[in-house]
This record gives C-alpha cells, structure tokens and sequence, in this order.
C-alpha cells in the first residue's frame, strides 16, 4: 500500500471533516471532474482529428446499487494511466485539470471548459464514502489501472479486473463510492435514491455541457388482453430507461435576441418556484478581462416571506455551468433584495473548496454592474410601463425606501426617483420629479404628510389647506417614509438647459417638510393678520388652555388657513407625530423620543368664540371640558391614538 504524500494523511482529514461544509456537493465534485476529463478528449481530438473520437458519443453515467450502498459516476472521457492515477489522486491539492489548463491556456473556452482548480474536489467523496475505487484507462493505453483508498491508511494501485474497462475502445474513468452507514447525524441512504440523485443533478451540475445520463424508472401501461374481458381494468408496469437528466444549455448564455419571453418565464418560475411570470427579464453578457453571463427577473408578485427574518437574498452564482452559490448576497444590494437571477463566470475567485468566494475586485465589479441594469431597467418600466410600474412598487417600494434610509441618505441620488407617493392635489401616483415639474412659482419646499391612511391624511386640516392654497402634498403611508425624508433632508434637481418647449432650469435642492410643522402655514396675508391680531388678543386663554391640557402639548397658538378646522395637532423639532407613533410600537416603545406637541387653533371658526367666552368668564371647568375636546378629536383627525377614549366619550356626553 502506497502512503499519501507529505503529510497528506492530515491534509486529507482536514479536508473531509473542515472543507466542505455540505456533505452533497461531493457529486457534484466528481460530475465536474468528469466533465472535465471528457473536455480533456475534446479538446485533443480537435487537435489531433487522427484519435477519431466521436464527440456526440461523450457522456457522464451516474448509477446506484442500494443492496451494495454503492454510487458510480462514469466517464469516456481521457482517462488515466498509472503514474496520472498515482500523481493525481495519491498528491493532494495536485490538479491534473489545472495544470492541463495551464498548458492549454489560449484555447480555454473553445470546445473545452475546465472546471478542475484545486485538486481537492474528488476527496470530498470521502466525506460520504468508507472506501472509493477508481478504475481508469487513459486514452489509447492497453490496461486499465484501479486506485482504492479508504481515505485514511493510503492507497493502492493494480492493474484492473476483468470486465473492469477491459475493451480496446473502453477508455475513461469510474468511481465507485462504498458509503459509509447511515446514522441519526449523517444520514447517507439519502443518497441511494434516484429521485435524491437527479435532484443534486438539478441542482448544482444541469447545465455542465456534457449529457449526464442515468438508468430511470418509469411507468406504462401493460398491453390490453385479446378479447378484452368486460370488466377489464389497465394495468401497469415500471421498467428502467436510460435517459440524460441535466439541461446541458444554460438559457443565460443564449442571446436574448435568440430565446422566446415565454422560455424566459417558463425557466423562471421552475427555477424560482413562482406561479406568476416576471415582471421583467434582464438578460447581458461581459466579456474581455472580466467575462461573464446574467440573467436577472424582477418579480410580479412579492414573496410571502419578503419582508420576514428569514428571507434570504442574493443570486445563483456559476462558475462554467456548476453552480457554486444558491445565493450569493454580495451580488445585490438589499433594497435590490427581491430581484432573482443568475451570475455565471470563470473569473470570479473560489476558496479551495468552491462553496463560498473569496472577497474581490471581480466580483464587486460584477455586483456594481449587476446593481446599475436593474436600476436602468426599473427607470424604463417608470417611464414606459407606469401601470406595472405602480403595480411594482406596491410590492417592493418599501425596499427602495430602506435602501436611502440605511445608507443615510447615501444612495439618494440613485433611489429617489425611482420612489412613488401619492398625490394630495393630482389624485395619482406621482414622482419627485413629476412633483418639482407640477409645483407652483417660487416654491421651494416639497410638502408631505406621513400616517397610516391615505383617505385620513387627506382630509387633515394642514393637507387641505395646502392643497387650498396652491401647494401639492406627497401622503405617505409606510413606516419608513418619514425616516427616508429626515435622512434625505432635501430632492437635488440638476441643471436643465432651456428649448423651445421647457424653461431652463438651475440645479437645485428642494427641502421636505412635514405639513403638520407647526412652524408651517399656507395663509394669505390676510388670513395671517387676522390669526396674529387673535393671538395679541387671547395670550391669556393659551396659557389657561395649556394649563388645563395638563402637559399634553408644548404650546397653544393660533393657526391661520385652517379652514372649517377648529383645532389641529403639530409639532414642533424633529420628532414627529407619525415618527414617534412609529417608534413607540417597535420594542423600547416606553423609551422611544415624543414629539413637541402644538395644538393650534382656528381663531376664525365659531369654537374660538366659545373658548374666549369660557376665559372671560372665568369657567375653569368649561374650558378645561373644551380643551380636552378640541385636542382628541385633532388627535383623532390626524390618525394619533388619544390617551383615554374612555374619558373622552364622557367629556362628549358632558357637553352635549
């Protein structure tokens, strides 16, 4: 028995037991060396055409034997001789691949696709197997060869048996793999299925190049007797058939120009398991010093699981067909996190045991690349598509707005045209842009207001005199809308030259203000002369309506243009109303900052009468009854949850 070669015994155990960190990849370790060894062929035939290899003939086969608890993968591929099986598999970390791919370097691509790097992949049987044999016969050579090890005293090297690749044209390599018993921990009769085979297949080696085909078991029906009895039943039989169970063409290699939407849809709901198609399909190509293949979807429908702790992001990652990553978050942003798809190319980095990457340029090269087609796209379906569009947002706008929130701000720029609100004037979904567009001469604020309803926000006393008086106003139903604004502060419009349809227009910020800014009013001058000989005239009811409030609000003034209002709720600062409704749900609610709260009066409304005549009058009670009142029924107006409903029906009931 032959010795692994320096120190390759702890080597060989570190690999087992810490490489790998999915015991399943170890088919496709060896689907790919075998790939790799029918590449190999390939490749010399077409520099040689006197080898006469038929190169439609070039196959994997993948068997089991659940009485034996064997796995086989076969090839006719290169095979090896015997100093290749002793220099190959008894040195690890030795690449026959690679090195074969060294010497052919310029010709990688062109019929020949080699995935082999490190010379680690074929132990990773071990991990699964108590014993593997090898039986290979190099191209052209007399006798086959058999390498058998159990992974831990060595291995030996004889010449093969018989009926062990014994032909003259039986060139190519098998792998027997004697698995280890089944345990609680390590279950390995999973793996003598043949349904559990063709889905590894499926799901880390369907598009390697080469067919791979496996004995199945399928049903028919049994011919019917003659003559047929009257109560004659079908019946049926299972029999095997050899059939290719990988997909071999990746549909993101293909052109787009080349592949119908409907194939498009089809791979990516089986792919993705979706029912519904896409909403977009992105295909492109790179080549040159960093090359590579993409396929992304933007999805129609929001995944249940979207917005849970569970979710994962991140697209399927390829390295030459073998899938590497089911999800490789490096390649999304996280408010990209709903886009689903497809990376594949040679260049990018593995570690040695080609399930995770290493951090590099190539890759954040791709992701940047990646990031900018789906932001690319996602502005054309806003400008060409605005149904879908809107239909999009409504599943996945809220990632956007996270996206400017958790950057702070800093991925404004690229995000913030893409976000659409609601329109308090134009009764629509409208943009940014489409606001600054629309806004009237010499504004230079764009106005929202934030909570939980559209249809409550509107009818606000702070909205509709905005909307009275010529301003337009974003209503903003999530919870993270208010955020997004306070770490945007401001909407940049750059610099438009002037033309014959459209003025020019100098680059700009906009700020965004809350409407419900107690500092904020949309008066006429007028108006604002009434509201200021009111407040000369009634400082000494603010300071008993504050009083009686108790330190529920910070100040009381008079508000002009609030219309049919009595009263309304703002705030002063930076804390708002809705942001501290938001923050008191989440889990230091007790702790969570309060708003400066504003009750403000309309001094022209028949109510302020009746609060002047409790003051003059001395009526402590009555005013105190009129003030918890008017500040409830503001609180409730705004979509605020008032302190005691109870106490507030009983001072209703009061004054009725």
């Amino acid at each position: 028995m032959k010795q692994f070669k320096t120190e390759s015994k702890k080597l060989l155990d570190l690999m087992i037991n810490s490489i790998y960190t999915n015991k399943e990849i170890f088919l496709r370790e060896l689907i790919s060396n075998a790939s790799d060894a029918l590449d190999k062929l390939s490749f010399l035939a077409v520099k040689n055409p006197d080898m006469k290899v038929d190169q439609d003939s070039l196959a994997i086969r993948l068997s089991f034997d659940k009485d034996a608890r064997t796995i086989t993968v076969s090839d006719n591929g290169i095979g090896m001789t015997q100093e290749e099986l002793d220099k190959n598999l008894g040195t690890i970390a030795h690449s026959g691949s690679e090195q074969f791919k060294e010497e052919n370097a310029e010709h990688q691509g062109d019929q020949m696709d080699i995935i082999g790097q490190f010379g680690v992949g074929f132990y990773s049987a071990f991990m699964v197997a108590s014993k593997v044999r090898v039986v290979s016969r190099a191209y052209g050579a007399d006798q086959a060869y058999a390498w058998e090890s159990d992974g831990e005293k060595g291995y030996t090297i004889e010449p093969a048996g018989p009926g062990e690749r014994d032909g003259a044209d039986d060139h190519g390599t098998d792998i027997t793999l004697y698995l280890r018993p089944s345990t609680e921990q390590d279950n390995t009769d999973q793996y003598l299925s043949e349904w559990e085979l063709k889905e590894l297949v499926k799901k880390y080696s369907n598009y390697v190049r080469h067919p791979i085909r496996m004995m199945v078991t399928k049903s028919r029906q049994k011919p019917a007797p003659d003559p047929k009895p009257d109560d004659y039943k079908p019946e049926y039989e299972d029999y095997q058939e050899l059939e290719t169970i990988n997909s071999m063409t990746p549909i993101w290699k293909k052109r787009s120009s080349d592949v119908d939407q409907k194939d498009y849809n089809e791979f990516y709901k089986a792919t993705f398991h979706d029912y519904a198609d896409p909403a977009r399909t992105i295909s492109f190509h790179a080549e040159g010093a960093l090359s590579y293949d993409a396929l992304l979807f933007i999805p129609s429908v929001q995944p249940f699981d979207l917005y849970s702790k569970d979710y994962q992001k991140g697209l399927a990652l390829y390295c030459d067909n073998v899938l590497i990553q089911e999800k490789c978050e490096d390649l999304v942003p996280d408010y990209y996190n709903f886009v689903r798809g497809i990376v594949d190319s040679p260049d990018v980095k593995l570690n040695i045991s080609r399930e995770t990457l290493q951090q590099n340029a190539q890759l954040r090269a791709i992701a940047r690349r990646v990031e900018k087609k789906i932001t690319s796209e996602l502005q054309d379906m806003r400008d060409n598509d605005r149904e879908n569009y809107q239909k999009f947002f409504e599943n996945f706008g809220r990632g956007l707005k996270f996206g400017i929130y958790t950057t702070y701000g800093g991925k404004a720029d690229e995000l913030a045209d893409l976000l659409l609100f609601w329109s308090a004037k134009q009764g629509k979904q409208i943009t940014f842009k489409e606001y600054v567009d629309a806004m009237a001469d010499g504004q230079d604020k764009i106005y929202y207001v934030a909570g939980e309803s559209r249809e409550r926000l509107e009818v606000m006393p702070q909205v509709r005199s905005a909307v009275e008086h010529g301003y337009d106003v974003l209503v903003c139903t999530q919870d993270v809308d208010e955020f997004m604004f306070q770490v945007m502060r401001s909407y940049h419009v750059d610099a438009v030259a002037g033309d014959s349809e459209h003025k020019g227009t100098d680059a700009k910020d906009y700020e965004l203000t809350n409407v419900t800014n107690a500092d904020l009013d949309f008066a006429t001058e007028d108006e604002k002369k009434q509201a200021e000989e009111a407040s000369e005239k009634n400082k000494d009811l603010f300071d008993g309506l504050k009083e009686a409030l108790d330190g529920k609000v910070d100040d009381v003034k008079v508000a002009p243009g609030l219309g049919d209002a009595p009263a309304a709720v703002s705030s002063e600062g930076p804390v708002s109303l809705q942001m501290e409704r938001v923050i008191a749900q989440g889990p230091e609610g007790d702790k969570a900052p309060k708003a400066h709260r504003v009750l403000q009066l309309n001094a022209a409304h028949p109510v302020f009468g009746k609060l002047v005549a409790a003051q003059e009058s001395g009526d402590k009670d009555r005013l105190k009854l009129y003030g918890h009142i008017l500040y409830d029924q503001a609180l409730l107006v705004a979509g605020m949850p008032i302190d005691d409903p109870v106490k507030f029906a009983e001072d209703v009931t009061k004054l009725m």
